[in-house]
């Protein structure tokens, strides 16, 4: 019936009735199918999409259901499909805003091959999915460089403060549909702190000793360890670079065990309650400085 069968042999996805238009959350399936299927939409489809955005059918979506959608998505397996047909039918635009900002957006060819900004953020979310992380971790990777669209024109393509930059931008996001916590502190966390983890070894082992504090990885080590995974991602998700080493990764979780070894009850039983925080500090930092030091003298 109508077709379904060749359109199944050329990997095609196609409405059958006019009552499509009924429900603008099918917009979202249909990217989300093509995401999970790998399939083209049909050109009538994709025509009939653009006509429900342009009548606005897609800012009545309730959060909810856009959450939804976009969460089963983002676990497809090719997740990046989702975003380019949602692209393509004008619904990114509406939705997250933010997101379309970034194509067309330049960054330094010596850093970022592929230059567009928008194309890098979908080569991260589909190397974060490749590497089969979870969902806070893809969608962490969808809005890691945010603040790039935020960039003044005159600085371009160079991106200075984007990590600062995007922190609001994620959390409009976050809050615009109601995304989970999880998934929402671990996007605003890479955002803010992904520049530093790239370049651990460039740290003084004081600073080193606060990113870890900061980004709560005494308390939170997956946390951590998934934002470390995210940013991998970043530096793997770029033109030709698929299998760039990244090993920032092993030498921040190698200063994690470290630091985190250290006994501090033993440190709380023969202090003043005041000084105990001083001194474990001065503890952590004495246990990571000779492995610090020696990474970084070589990278």
């Amino acid at each position: 019936p109508c077709g379904g069968e060749a359109d199944l042999r050329r990997k095609i996805l196609r409405h059958v009735s006019p009552a499509f238009a009924e429900d603008p959350v099918r917009i979202l399936r249909t990217a989300r199918f093509a995401a999970r299927y790998g399939f083209e939409v049909a050109e009538e489809t994709m025509c009939l999409m653009r006509q429900m955005v342009e009548a606005g059918e897609a800012d009545a979506l309730v959060a909810e259901r856009v959450w939804q959608e976009l969460a089963k998505g983002l676990m497809e397996k090719q997740p990046r499909r989702m975003f380019e047909i949602l692209r393509e039918c004008g619904a990114l635009k509406v939705l997250i805003p933010e997101i379309d900002a970034l194509f067309g957006i330049p960054q330094p060819a010596t850093h970022h091959p592929e230059i567009d900004c928008g194309l890098h953020t979908l080569m991260v979310l589909q190397c974060a999915a490749d590497m089969n992380l979870g969902l806070p971790a893809r969608y962490a990777a969808l809005l890691h460089d945010l603040g790039k669209a935020l960039t003044p024109p005159d600085l371009l393509p160079k991106h200075h403060g984007h990590d600062l930059a995007g922190i609001a931008p994620v959390q409009t996001v976050n809050h615009r549909w109601r995304v989970p916590k999880k998934c929402a502190e671990l996007a605003e966390l890479v955002c803010r702190w992904h520049i530093v983890l790239h370049n651990v070894f460039t740290l003084k082992t004081s600073t080193a000793l606060n990113v870890l504090q900061k980004t709560d990885a005494f308390r939170r080590p997956e946390r951590f360890q998934t934002a470390l995974d995210v940013c991998q991602a970043d530096i793997q998700g770029r033109l030709g670079r698929e299998n760039a080493p990244y090993p920032q990764r092993a030498h921040w979780l190698a200063l994690l065990e470290a630091a985190a070894q250290t006994d501090t009850a033993a440190i709380a039983a023969c202090e003043h309650p005041a000084h105990i925080p001083e001194a474990v500090r001065r503890a952590r930092l004495e246990a990571i400085r000779p492995l610090h030091k020696a990474r970084a003298q070589t990278d």
